[in-house]
């Protein structure tokens, strides 16, 4: 049985060729596992470049792609980060990511979060919570804002200054805490700090009394991800932080040849 449109006209035979293409141009990008370029991408999908340039500038628009710092490669945008956390996929992850995550926990003894990150939001993929009783705890598919703490900050420290000032005016720097960063060249200041070190921190920047430590996991599938651990100020006490932070950063490299299928 054919189908029919809401005209009542089939639908059989129809075709949208620049929807199709530029779902094919999509899908190559979501299997990467790094960011690509126009012409890289013209050449794998036998495109122009012109008509290539066009779909990416139309997708870019839409929030469907994002442009790296430099603005020559793409990787997936905004527009389909909460798609992709009800894909199929991004469970296989959080399964692939359990042993990691609960080894994390278990040596820092801190509850550990796996997310999907966009120019709004992240999005927690995966958890290992803490087992003492007085812990940090949110559920899966618990959304955070941006701009709030560690995990912004790894997020923004990938993007260029410009980029990342475009989403500091779209959001703006919320006066969370009394330790929030709301001054736009202190919060620079410490993407640029993010960059040189490798991570994050939270020093009760998004809830008081709450510390948290953040790594970039780079791009899966297009997305990003990152890995941030969160406790209380009074177990992540300036003597124990080093160590939590040379454990974090030992997972997030684990978890990167995890998910690139070399570990």
């Amino acid at each position: 049985m054919n189908e029919i449109n809401e005209n009542g006209a089939s639908l059989a035979g129809y075709q949208a060729p620049a929807v199709h293409r530029a779902f094919q141009l999509l899908k190559v990008v979501a299997e990467s596992h790094r960011e690509v370029g126009l012409s890289e991408l013209a050449k794998r999908l036998s495109f122009s470049k012109s008509t290539t340039h066009g779909l990416i500038r139309a997708l870019v628009q839409t929030g469907a792609l994002a442009q790296s710092p430099r603005g020559k490669k793409f990787f997936l945008g905004p527009g389909i980060v909460e798609l992709a956390f009800k894909n199929w996929n991004y469970f296989r992850v959080s399964e692939q990511a359990r042993p990691v995550l609960d080894a994390l926990r278990d040596a820092i003894g801190e509850t550990v979060f796996l997310g999907v990150l966009s120019r709004s939001q992240g999005i927690i993929i995966a958890k290992a919570e803490a087992m003492k009783p007085f812990k940090i705890s949110s559920p899966l598919g618990t959304s955070i804002p941006l701009l709030a703490g560690a995990v912004g900050k790894v997020f923004l420290a990938q993007l260029g200054d410009s980029q990342a000032a475009e989403v500091i005016r779209e959001h703006g720097l919320t006066q969370f805490t009394a330790r929030s960063i709301v001054n736009e060249k202190e919060y620079f200041a410490e993407l640029a700090r993010v960059r040189r070190q490798g991570y994050a921190l939270d020093d009760e920047e998004y809830l008081p009394g709450v510390r948290a430590v953040a790594c970039s996991l780079g791009n899966h599938r297009g997305l990003p991800l990152a890995i941030w651990i969160v406790g209380f100020a009074a177990s992540m006490a300036d003597e124990v932080l080093p160590r939590i932070i040379g454990e974090t950063l030992k997972a997030a490299q684990a978890l990167q040849s995890l998910l690139d299928g070399s570990g």
